[in-house]
């Protein structure tokens, strides 16, 4: 039971923090982001507190991760119910619209940020 609330304290904290970068970047974000948010830094957490990695390797698997679930809520949110959260279309080497090179980079600044953030959440939750 302990884990579950692990998780969901994280997941709140990733989906308030990802609705936050949205908000500082564009002014305005979706409620998509704060799931999207979750399940990024839920899947941060996981990884952290089963996996040693150095901070490098955990860049670039976070920056994978963050851009499969960008392109997964992308495609539910923006291609299939239409709501029109973002668009890269105009942005380079994009797919769909909905993941592009530029912001991939950005998530792997963003990701040693995020398991910063992960290293004091577990010592706060362990």
């Amino acid at each position: 039971m302990r884990m579950f609330f692990n998780y969901l304290f994280v997941a709140i904290i990733g989906g308030f923090g990802y609705c936050l970068i949205e908000i500082i970047w564009r002014g305005r974000t979706h409620y998509s982001m704060f799931f999207a948010g979750a399940i990024i830094l839920c899947v941060f957490y996981f990884i952290s507190i089963n996996y040693s990695l150095p901070l490098w390797k955990k860049c670039i698997i976070g920056m994978l991760i963050i851009t499969v679930i960008e392109l997964a809520i992308g495609v539910v949110f923006n291609i299939m119910l239409g709501e029109n959260v973002w668009d890269y279309s105009n942005m380079p080497l994009n797919f769909l619209g909905q993941i592009c090179v530029p912001f991939s980079l950005l998530w792997l600044l963003l990701s040693g940020v995020a398991f910063k953030i992960i290293d004091v959440i577990k010592r706060v939750l362990i």
